[in-house]
């Protein structure tokens, strides 16, 4: 004899035998009890696109802003360059490289901490504290006097920063299914493409305040970004919500379909957001998962080129026959379009059910965009077509992270798991800025090879785990479908294994379909 409970009536239901289990189940093609047919079929159509939109306007605009701040803080420092920044602390070779690099150093070492720590202080109170603190960071950042100064605050910057990611990623899950979750996921990070943009618009209006207190341009762009980052941080305290019910603005109804269709997401238990017993076990099962360090690969593949170009656009420009100041205008339509197609990317991502395809086409992309970057560096005369060039680039890796990202959270099962597995992807992914900190190197200006070459390289590196990645799900599926065949259909795999012990499971369950 066992007990269920159900999300619905919170009540438990004893059930006997085989017979009066598939009496249970309802005939719908789900596979789902009655109760929770009618209530998905009741959100559905025009209520269903309400109360979406509803969420949409409550939840991605503070951590949509939060994330385009943080962005926005560890990227600044390549305005800042061009704003006399080497200049004022006497620095030389690559010391501004190794000021790119400390900032992941932090970044990497405190990611899962950061992750792990959500199981123990709520969003309310975690997303505010880490935004407040780096914010606090960069505005000290800004009357450093020196080299040592500047490392310091890289390395401290780094902290608090390594939350955000995964802290905004892991709040849309509790909100949204695995097929709602990329278009949110994609809505805020299209903001770290935004972000170039601003930093470029900023940093030209900010420079003027140049010798204004006695400060220059720089420290002004470092002291003013600071202090809206901090004046954000204590707005998302008001704004950030630990849960549907901890909101007075969703009604008792929709709170409960919330509740039940996380439950039932990629299952048919009801139980997709219950994980009882050890946390060892699942913190062991995200670290054994053979997709996070596949998922990694493809990470890397675009971190590397991001970060690059994200730190070293303002100057590759400069170098192809511009100002400095224009410089910093010409960086923002490279952004402002990758923004726009990172989120029509994730629509239709969303719309199809489909993360690998988009991943690849975005990834085709960027590798055009290098490879016209590279074959034209070297010709002065054909510096509009390198710029060109990295426009394209901009416009293929900004839209396939949501997708890398979204892929491995759509295929694990269980919050904890998926939050520890999260963060360990992006942790070990942001290695990627250890090295696209260190690839458009000053000895290479005005050609940037070097920088080229890696970042073609690694694009390609991403390309061939995403085809692995896609494969090897496809035929895990098909596997699965026979076993579910050879047994009955779904009602026998139930009856064969039963429910908890499908759950348990999690994505290793026959019942669990992967998306490709």
């Amino acid at each position: 004899m066992s007990d269920t409970m159900s999300p619905i009536k919170g009540e438990a239901t004893t059930v006997s035998n085989t017979d009066e289990k598939r009496t249970s189940r309802s005939s719908n093609d789900d596979g789902l009890p009655p109760d929770v047919a009618a209530l998905m079929e009741e959100f559905s159509g025009e209520k269903y696109n309400k109360l979406m939109r509803k969420l949409d306007m409550r939840l991605i605009p503070i951590i949509a802003v939060l994330y385009l701040l943080a962005y926005l803080d560890r990227g600044n420092i390549g305005n800042a360059r061009l704003a006399g920044l080497e200049e004022d602390l006497n620095m030389t070779g690559e010391q501004y490289n190794v000021a790119l690099t400390i900032f992941f150093v932090s970044y990497i070492i405190f990611e899962v901490p950061a992750n792990m720590a959500l199981k123990y202080l709520s969003f309310r109170t975690w997303i505010p504290a880490i935004t407040i603190s780096w914010g606090i960071v960069m505005t000290l950042m800004g009357i450093v006097h020196n080299y040592e100064g500047l490392l310091a605050a890289r390395f401290f910057l780094g902290v608090p920063e390594a939350g955000i990611f995964p802290a905004c990623a892991y709040y849309i899950t509790s909100w949204y299914t695995r097929h709602e979750a990329m278009y949110r996921t994609a809505l805020f990070y299209a903001t770290a493409s935004l972000a170039g943009a601003f930093s470029g618009l900023l940093a030209y209006a900010i420079t003027l305040m140049d010798g204004i207190g006695g400060l220059g341009g720089w420290q002004w762009i470092f002291i003013l970004e600071g202090i809206v980052t901090v004046v954000g941080g204590v707005a998302a305290f008001f704004t950030i919500y630990n849960g549907p019910e901890s909101v007075s603005w969703l009604t008792d109804e929709e709170k409960r379909y919330i509740k039940v269709k996380l439950a039932y997401d990629g299952n048919r238990s009801g139980m997709g957001a219950a994980e009882d017993g050890s946390k060892r076990k699942y913190i062991k099962d995200a670290f054994l998962d053979w997709q996070v360090y596949l998922s990694v690969v493809i990470y890397l593949g675009i971190s590397v080129s991001t970060y690059g170009l994200v730190f070293g656009l303002p100057t590759i420009i400069s170098t192809l026959g511009y100002t400095a100041r224009q410089a910093q205008l010409m960086t923002i339509p490279p952004y402002v379009t990758a923004c726009i197609l990172t989120i029509a990317v994730a629509h239709f991502s969303d719309k199809f059910k489909r993360r690998g395809y988009f991943i690849l086409g975005s990834l085709v992309l960027a590798l055009v965009g290098f490879v016209i970057a590279i074959t034209t560096s070297d010709n002065a005369s054909l510096a509009k077509v390198t710029y060109a060039g990295c426009f394209l680039a901009c416009c293929g890796f900004f839209p396939a992270f949501p997708g890398v990202i979204s892929w491995l959270a759509n295929n694990l099962a269980g919050p904890y798991k998926r939050a520890i597995a999260m963060s360990l992807q992006i942790s070990l992914g942001n290695t990627g800025g250890l090295i696209g900190s260190n690839i458009y190197l000053a000895r290479e200006k005005p050609h940037y090879r070097l920088g080229y070459g890696i970042s073609l390289l690694f694009i390609g590196l991403g390309m061939i785990a995403a085809t692995a990645m896609f494969f090897i799900l496809r035929a895990i599926n098909k596997k699965r479908e026979r076993y579910v065949a050879e047994n009955g259909g779904p009602d026998g795999v139930v009856d064969k294994h039963g429910d908890v012990a499908l759950t348990e499971m999690g994505n290793k369950s026959p019942l669990f379909k992967y998306t490709l």
